[in-house]
């Protein structure tokens, strides 16, 4: 298997595939690249050439994947994100937290240093999927 990761499939063990409310994968896709430095692999329409059937991201080394719901094979409509946070363990919290914040993330849990060690924070992305981003205390 070739060590390129835009021949490879999804990085082991698990991997997020989040769900974008309405049409907003495209969109979804450019936030990603700007706040988290996404690097798009792969990116399928669907047959309509409208939405986004499925992307592959690469994200600090981590594979997500990316989809524009489809009421038609889910039975869901506007769906909500909830309950699931992705964490980001980063060199430098607080670069990745200033790029998400530029991107136009919105501050769930303010970035500080924290008891177990990290600089720690939370951010929600514009398609509401909550994300933490952690990393080395410096100093």
């Amino acid at each position: 298997m070739s060590d390129d990761p835009a021949t490879q499939g999804p990085s082991s063990g698990v991997t997020p595939h989040l769900t974008i409310p309405g049409r907003g994968g495209e969109a979804a896709i450019a936030f990603y690249s700007r706040a988290f430095g996404a690097k798009e692999l792969h990116r399928h329409m669907a047959e309509d050439g409208e939405r986004l059937m499925h992307a592959h991201l690469l994200i600090n080394g981590s594979s997500v994947m990316i989809n524009d719901e489809f009421p038609e094979y889910s039975g869901e409509q506007n769906i909500e994100p909830r309950g699931v946070t992705l964490h980001l363990q980063v060199d430098d919290a607080d670069e990745w937290w200033a790029r998400a914040l530029l991107a136009d993330a919105v501050p769930v849990m303010p970035m500080a240093d924290q008891f177990w060690g990290d600089r720690y924070g939370k951010v929600r992305d514009p398609f509401g999927h909550c994300w933490s981003i952690g990393g080395p205390i410096k100093g």
